[in-house]
C-alpha cells in the first residue's frame, strides 16, 4: 500500500499473466532508471480469477526477459476493492477491462482509471492487444507499446510529485 506522499500504480488485464506483468515490469524498470527519488507503489492486477498466483504467461516473461525486464517473481491475482482506495492510478490495458474496472469502483475512491495507452503520445493503436492467442510477435508489440504508455504515465508523475 502507498504511504503517505507515494503514489500508487496498477496496471490491470483480464487474466494478469501477460500484459499487465509486463506493464509492471517495464513501469518499475524505468521508474528505477529515471526517477527512483520518487516513492512508488507498483502492481498489477487482472479483472477475472483465471490466473490466481500463477506465474507470467512463459511467452511473456522470455520477451521481457530478453529486454532486460524482470516479472519472474510475479504472481497473478485479481483486482480487489481496496485497490480503489490504495491506488492513484489504475490503468487497463483495453476497454473491456476498463468499463469492468468502471463498474468495480468505489464511489469513494479516488483513483484515475485510465487506458494506459492514453499516455503513449503520439501511438495511433489506444488498447494493447492481448497477444496470449498469437505467436511471439504480439509479445514483442505488447512490450513496444507498454514502453510508450510507460513513459508517458513516468513523466505525468514526475510532473505531479514536482508540483507538490
Amino acid at each position: 500500500m502507498p504511504a503517505d506522499g507515494d503514489f500508487g500504480v496498477l496496471f490491470v488485464c483480464m487474466g494478469n499473466i501477460c500484459r499487465s506483468p509486463t506493464a509492471e515490469g517495464v513501469f518499475r524498470k524505468l521508474h528505477g532508471e529515471l526517477a527512483p527519488h520518487i516513492p512508488l507503489v507498483i502492481d498489477s492486477a487482472g479483472t477475472h480469477a483465471y490466473h490466481i498466483d500463477e506465474p507470467p504467461d512463459p511467452r511473456s516473461h522470455a520477451t521481457a526477459r530478453a529486454r532486460g525486464v524482470d516479472i519472474s517473481a510475479h504472481r497473478g491475482r485479481q483486482v480487489a476493492p481496496e485497490d480503489f482506495l490504495t491506488f492513484d492510478y489504475v490503468l487497463a490495458m483495453d476497454r473491456n477491462n476498463l468499463r469492468r474496472l468502471e463498474a468495480l469502483k468505489p464511489r469513494d475512491s479516488g483513483a484515475e482509471l485510465h487506458l494506459l495507452l492514453d499516455y503513449a503520445g503520439d501511438v495511433a493503436l489506444k488498447e494493447v492487444p492481448d497477444p496470449y492467442y498469437g505467436g511471439v510477435g504480439g509479445f514483442e508489440r505488447v512490450l513496444d507499446l507498454v514502453e510508450a504508455g510507460s513513459r508517458g504515465l513516468l513523466e505525468e508523475i514526475m510532473r505531479r510529485h514536482a508540483a507538490r
